[in-house]
């Protein structure tokens, strides 16, 4: 492995996060509060740090694989670095880890905050929250695969190893014709999102950063109460569907962008879909049943948007909030619960363990059931049309193992740094799967500022493991990837 070649190329990230910082200090720029230096300060140290680490790491030809995973989680965790610049260059968050933190929560869509109080941050923060996650949401990466000719062949090993899913789909031959598309869909869907919120009475601005938060599942909010804060049901149906919309595979929409109506053809699609619409079912009836909607005059609509609401927002990784499901019945909260572990469509914005290897599971389930029953059978697995190698299988198989030690590893570090059970496992769930708001202490109402510097480091690494699904990370981790060049 090349070290001059990984820091070439996450020094080019930084100064794709510098750039982006220069555009938020612009924006500081027309609110007048202050802290446009900040913000441009952080600019000139990332742009000249990531230049230096850029021309010193120039190089022509592919990546290898090992280059490849180093390259994709440095530029995470440098991004995490320098995208707490502005937090503490502007006293918005005066602490490290904290604004770290932040900085992580925001570039994974995680959108955990340790912020008590949104509103007091000035627009210019506000707003770099939301490029954080707006650019975390595709992919820093991706985005650079789209734009850098030189990277076009090394670019299909970054783009495998950071877009979420099994099995990164291509829609061109070159794969950086693949991420332009992916990011003209991304662009196309901001661009409508923007214009609905505002035609259901957002300003400019609110519209704006909900709309890169929604499409990159992140959850990051410019009010503490989160999408409660607007009662127009039309804003939060809004919501709802772009939250959808970003938990499917952004392959459909670039299909359908061009008059390929796949989605009904695709059972990870269908799957997807019914779990959201099932689980709603059983969240709303739990509510109207035994919740306080059975006593207010509008009961039965209010319970099925909010139920609807949570589980799209948790179901999808998203993690808005719109009504504090602590209070709810532990059976609608242990729905919810699961769908921390779920996730949407490979190709999408969303985290967690993503429909499709849910999907792969409950029917490698169900072989292993009928094997039972018929021991000399061949039996296949089958996704839509396609044959699943065993392989896969294994792979998936794998991974899930992988995911849920890690989310019990979290959880058991999160209490011996102090943290009650609950929280610990709320919390864990969240970062690893990139949810945002968890149970326990780190609730729907509350925030995660009261978590110990040591607790916010366990969580930071859980959060890019998380969106990195994990091998990624891990791979940096063992001895033979640093041996030899392949």
């Amino acid at each position: 492995m090349s070290l001059r070649r990984v820091f070439g190329v996450v020094g080019l990230v930084q100064v794709f996060v510098g750039l982006a910082m220069v555009a938020t200090g612009a924006v500081a720029l027309v609110y007048g509060e202050g802290d446009a230096p900040g913000f441009f300060l952080a600019a000139a140290l990332t742009v000249a740090v990531g230049g230096a680490l850029f021309l010193f790491g120039r190089f022509q030809g592919d990546l290898s694989p090992r280059e490849s995973f180093a390259i994709v989680t440095f530029s995470w965790l440098a991004a995490g670095i320098t995208g707490a610049l502005p937090f503490l260059f502007t006293g918005a968050i005066p602490r490290f880890i904290p604004a770290v933190f932040e900085a992580l929560s925001g570039f994974t869509t995680t959108g955990a905050t340790v912020v008590p109080r949104v509103e007091a941050l000035p627009h210019g923060i506000l707003f770099w929250r939301a490029v954080t996650q707006w650019l975390g949401g595709m992919g820093i990466l991706v985005l650079a695969v789209a734009i850098l000719p030189f990277l076009g062949v090394g670019g299909m090993q970054l783009f495998k190893a950071e877009v979420p899913g099994p099995a990164p789909e291509r829609l061109r031959p070159r794969i950086a014709q693949t991420a332009k598309l992916l990011w003209l869909v991304y662009l196309g869907l901001t661009v409508l999102q923007i214009l609905l919120l505002m035609a259901g009475g957002l300003d400019l601005f609110d519209a704006t950063t909900h709309t890169f938060t929604t499409l990159a599942t992140g959850g990051f909010s410019t009010k503490t109460a989160s999408i409660a804060h607007y009662a127009s049901p039309f804003v939060q149906y809004v919501f709802i569907l772009f939250m959808y919309l970003a938990g499917v595979n952004f392959a459909l929409h670039f299909r359908a962008a061009t008059g390929r109506l796949d989605y009904f053809r695709d059972q990870e699609w269908r799957f997807y879909t019914l779990l959201l619409v099932g689980a709603t079912l059983l969240v709303a009836g739990v509510n109207l049943a035994h919740g306080p909607y059975s006593m207010e005059p509008r009961g039965v609509e209010v319970a099925f948007r909010e139920s609807l609401f949570q589980v799209v927002s948790i179901g999808t990784t998203t993690g808005y909030v719109t009504a504090d499901y602590e209070g709810w019945r532990p059976a609608a909260q242990m729905m919810l619960f699961i769908l921390f572990f779920t996730g949407g469509m490979a190709g999408s914005t969303g985290g967690s363990l993503k429909s499709v290897r849910v999907l792969l599971l409950l029917k490698q389930t169900g072989m292993e059931i009928r094997k039972h029953l018929h021991p000399r059978a061949v039996l296949l697995a089958r996704v839509g049309k396609r044959v699943v190698r065993e392989e896969v299988l294994a792979n998936v198989i794998a991974f899930t193992i992988l995911y849920a030690l890690l989310f019990v590893a979290g959880a058991l570090a999160l209490t011996f740094l102090g943290a009650d059970l609950l929280t610990a496992l709320g919390a864990s769930a969240a970062a690893v799967g990139n949810v945002g708001p968890g149970f326990g202490e780190v609730g729907p109402v509350d925030h995660y500022g009261w978590i110990s510097d040591p607790g916010l480091a366990v969580l930071s690494f859980l959060m890019v493991a998380g969106r990195l699904e994990i091998y990624t990370v891990l791979l940096l981790f063992h001895p033979e990837t640093w041996k030899g060049r392949g």
